[in-house]
C-alpha cells in the first residue's frame, strides 16, 4: 500500500469555508483529483459564521492550510482579511480563492473564467446578447465581469436594489456598456425577461435543502433563452427543470463548479487535475443521495 493512502503529520490540508456549508461538493471532487494523481493531501469543509471570518482566515494561516476555497457568503468580505489580492479580483471586487505561502494569504478569483469557460463548452453565444442577471454577491460580481466586454446589454437585478446600482456603477466604469440595475419584482423580471437572450441566476435561491422553489416564475421563461443557474446541488434545480420544459438551453452551476476548481487545484498543487473525473465524482455523490 502506498504510503500517500495514509493521512500523516506530513499530509497537507486544503479546504473551504463558507456559511452554510453543507451542500458544498468541493471535498468530493478535491479529493478525487487528490487520489487520482496520488498526492499527499486532503481537502475538507469548515462551516464559518460570517462574524467569524476574519478569526478564521487568522486561524487557518496559523495552522498552515495551504489553500482555501471561499463560498457564500464570504467571497467580498475576505479581501479584508488577506494580504494581496490579485488584479482581476481586485477589479471584481470578491475573491474565491486563497493560497497560504508560509503565512501570507493570496487571494484570487477562478469564478471568471471557470463561467466563462462553462458558457463557452455549453455552446452559449454571449456576443451581442442582451443579459439578464439575478443577484449582485460574489458569484454574480465575478460572472458579470466575464460578459461585461462581449454583451450587448446587461440587467442586474437583486432584491437590495443599492447592491446591484453598486455592480452596474463598477461594471460601467470598466466596460461603458449598456447596463442597467432594478429592485427584484415580479413584473420587473417579467419585462427585461421577455427582452432577454440569456437569464442567470447568481442567487441562492432554489439550492439545497429548498429546492423547489425558484428565483423566476414558469410563466415568464420562452423557449429563446439561454437560462445558466450558478447552483449545482441539486443538479437540475426547479428553474433549470422549467426551463427545459419551456424548451431553453439550459446550464447548471456543475461545469462552472469544476472549472473554477481545477483552476484553484493547479494554482495550490502545481498539478492539473482530470476535470472528467472531478464531475464524474460529484454526479455519483448526487446521484445517491
Amino acid at each position: 500500500m502506498s504510503v500517500r493512502n495514509f493521512i500523516t503529520a506530513n499530509t497537507k490540508i486544503l479546504c473551504v469555508i463558507g456559511h452554510p456549508i453543507e451542500h458544498s461538493m468541493s471535498p468530493i471532487m478535491h479529493n478525487a483529483a487528490i487520489q487520482d494523481l496520488g498526492l499527499d493531501y486532503l481537502y475538507i469543509a469548515f462551516d464559518v459564521p460570517p462574524n467569524k471570518l476574519k478569526e478564521a482566515l487568522k486561524g487557518l494561516k496559523t495552522l498552515n492550510i495551504k489553500g482555501i476555497n471561499i463560498t457564500l457568503p464570504h467571497k467580498e468580505n475576505a479581501i479584508n482579511f488577506i494580504d494581496k489580492v490579485d488584479e482581476i479580483a481586485q477589479k471584481i471586487g470578491a475573491i474565491n480563492t486563497i493560497k497560504n505561502e508560509g503565512g501570507f494569504l493570496m487571494g484570487r478569483n477562478t469564478d471568471a473564467e471557470g463561467a466563462n469557460k462553462a458558457l463557452i463548452d455549453a455552446g452559449c453565444e454571449i456576443t451581442g446578447k442582451n443579459v439578464v442577471l439575478i443577484g449582485a454577491g460574489g458569484a454574480a460580481k465575478a460572472v458579470s465581469y466575464s460578459l461585461v466586454s462581449d454583451t450587448n446589454k446587461i440587467t442586474i437585478i437583486n432584491r437590495t436594489e443599492v447592491r446591484a446600482k453598486k455592480l452596474a456603477s463598477e461594471l460601467k466604469s470598466r466596460a461603458g456598456l449598456n447596463i442597467e440595475s432594478k429592485k427584484y419584482s415580479k413584473n420587473i423580471l417579467k419585462e427585461e425577461i421577455s427582452n432577454a437572450d440569456i437569464l442567470i441566476n447568481a442567487t441562492p435561491i432554489g439550492m439545497f435543502p429548498a429546492i423547489d422553489i425558484s428565483p423566476v416564475s414558469k410563466k415568464i421563461l420562452h423557449s429563446d433563452l439561454f437560462v445558466f443557474d450558478l447552483i449545482y446541488n441539486p443538479l437540475e434545480t426547479q428553474l433549470i427543470k422549467d426551463s427545459k420544459e419551456i424548451g431553453c438551453q439550459t446550464l447548471s452551476g456543475l461545469d462552472m463548479l469544476v472549472n473554477q476548481g481545477a483552476l484553484a487545484f493547479e494554482w495550490w498543487t502545481n498539478r492539473k487535475p482530470n476535470l472528467e473525473l472531478m464531475k464524474l465524482k460529484i454526479i455519483e455523490y448526487l446521484g445517491m443521495k
